[in-house]
């Protein structure tokens, strides 16, 4: 097969904002495991949503942006759901930033001759496709980025800023999360930001300018999201998936501490994941496990274990029909932290 016949089917993102899922979730509820697990979930978002003192966090982390929910978190910024994200660096740039450049994701087949996709630079996410050339080109306009800033150490979540801002003029495919953020001064955080195309941009940088260069000073990212947690009175998460962005988020609690100052567990969260814990997996810690830590509160908390493509429309879709989020307070946190510079 040539590259033209695999890169046909383009990844199609789902509008949750054109359908109802309030009869999907209300039957839910009234059923058992996975189903009632999701409503509760549904039920803990539109609370973080309506209670006016509290800061929201959506953690990022797998493939949920390839395979179809990027217009959802998107739109969690744009309905001013969401107050700061904390994610991989493939979720944010490989994924978000890439289709905002104009490029796609393509429907494909996990059961394909990966050696034939390879001689067609194709990447593969399990049934997903990816042009090898255009992530590349992707590369690069990281390295342009960075190529126009002051040499200095940044936080991600400053890069990330100046990718929204050039996005504002560059984009071909507007209104992406990045875009958004930066639009809405929603900072976004990505703790392990070399582990995706920006690693390979700013190495690229890095080569051209060994003695004077941008870097990401990641403990600047830590203090940066630590600051917001001390400055909000409460907090929410909904994690979608596990790994560095989920830990990230809940240790701002004890990271606050060992600054001296004395915050609340998050009051409210919810993680959807199929990791297992037998082997201490699932990002080392359900949540309650995490209460143990000092982390998250188990008031309001909800384990969801579903594949995520499955279950975050419906969860969003029920909070965007019947949430109070238009009369959310705006904290533009980043404009807090670039007042903290």
């Amino acid at each position: 097969m040539k590259k033209k016949d695999l890169l046909k089917k383009v990844v199609k993102h789902v509008d949750a904002t054109k359908y109802d899922s309030t009869p999907i979730i209300d039957s839910m509820r009234e059923m058992s495991f996975s189903s009632r697990d999701t409503a509760m979930a549904a039920d803990i978002l539109k609370m973080m949503l309506e209670d006016k003192d509290c800061t929201t966090f959506l953690t990022l982390a797998g493939s949920t942006s390839a395979g179809g929910c990027m217009q959802v978190y998107a739109d969690m910024i744009r309905y001013n759901m969401i107050d700061a994200v904390v994610a991989t660096g493939a979720s944010i740039v490989d994924m978000d930033f890439f289709e905002a450049l104009g490029y796609k994701h393509y429907q494909g087949t996990p059961f394909t001759d990966d050696h034939m996709l390879r001689k067609n630079y194709v990447d593969r996410i399990y049934d997903t496709y990816i042009d090898e050339e255009e992530l590349q080109n992707c590369d690069a306009t990281i390295f342009k980025i960075a190529e126009t800033l002051e040499p200095r150490p940044y936080s991600s979540r400053e890069f990330i800023r100046e990718m929204g801002r050039y996005l504002t003029k560059n984009a071909k495919k507007k209104n992406s999360l990045v875009e958004l953020a930066f639009k809405h001064d929603v900072p976004i955080f990505c703790p392990a930001f070399s582990d995706s195309s920006a690693g390979f941009g700013l190495v690229m940088h890095q080569h051209k300018h060994p003695k004077d260069h941008v870097s990401i000073d990641s403990v600047k990212d830590f203090y940066e999201v630590t600051k917001i947690k001390m400055e909000a009175k409460t907090s929410g998460l909904f994690m979608i998936g596990g790994g560095v962005p989920k830990n990230f988020a809940q240790d701002t609690v004890v990271c606050a501490e060992c600054l001296g100052k004395d915050v609340p567990m998050h009051q409210y969260a919810v993680q959807i994941t199929v990791a297992d814990v037998r082997d201490g997996a699932c990002s080392s810690s359900t949540l309650k496990e995490a209460s143990s830590w000092g982390k998250v509160e188990t008031t309001h908390e909800q384990m969801v274990y579903a594949e995520a493509s499955t279950v975050v429309p419906l969860i969003f879709s029920y909070v965007y029909h019947n949430a109070n989020w238009k009369g959310r307070k705006k904290y533009a946190w980043a404009k807090y932290l670039d007042a903290q510079q």
